[in-house]
């Protein structure tokens, strides 16, 4: 998985939902600045861990994205259509992993511009990592501003590696060295 992608996959639903259509992104919901913790839960396997990510956003890491997830979504999706009714933001895709093929249905329900919950369901043809199927559901607060030195585009993963997302954008093939947090909550 190049980079951009993994730094996607590891933030709150914006990656895995911004990856609306053009005309959807115009309408997507625009979210507080500040720092955000999100909390990942996958049925991926028997006692599959939570994993928790914090990051720090504002409008230009949120238009970044944006602009990221729909050129994956162009590069690895034959169908994408997301569609808007409501606090609801749902998506249908069909994208290829490796060889085989992954087909989702997400729902993103969004309260005001300080918190969302997205669920999605997945079907892999052929099993992918020995899964058949899978549900990810990521809830997200925001919770004030950026702080334990972090600034925008800043992702601390669940192991506590510090990622970029800036810079990753100017590295599309390579990962940024890791770095520990520094007490981020």
């Amino acid at each position: 998985m190049r980079p951009v992608a993994l730094a996607l996959a590891i933030t709150f639903p914006l990656g895995l939902a911004v990856s609306a259509s053009q005309a959807v992104a115009q309408d997507y919901p625009k979210l507080k600045p500040g720092q955000w913790e999100s909390t990942t839960v996958s049925s991926a396997g028997p006692g599959a861990p939570q994993n928790k990510i914090t990051m720090c956003t504002d409008d230009s890491v949120q238009k970044q994205m944006l602009s990221m997830g729909e050129g994956m979504r162009r590069e690895m999706c034959s169908k994408a259509e997301t569609r808007r009714e409501g606090s609801k933001y749902i998506d249908d895709s069909v994208c290829k992993i490796g060889a085989g093929t992954m087909t989702s249905h997400s729902v993103m329900t969004v309260d005001g511009d300080a918190a969302y919950k997205t669920v999605v369901k997945a079907t892999y043809d052929p099993p992918f990592m020995g899964m058949t199927e899978s549900t990810t559901t990521i809830e997200g607060r925001n919770v004030g501003p950026c702080r334990d030195g972090l600034v925008p585009g800043d992702i601390v993963t669940a192991t506590g590696q510090k990622l970029n997302l800036k810079s990753m954008a100017n590295l599309p093939h390579a990962m940024p060295p890791a770095t520990p947090p520094s007490k981020v909550k």
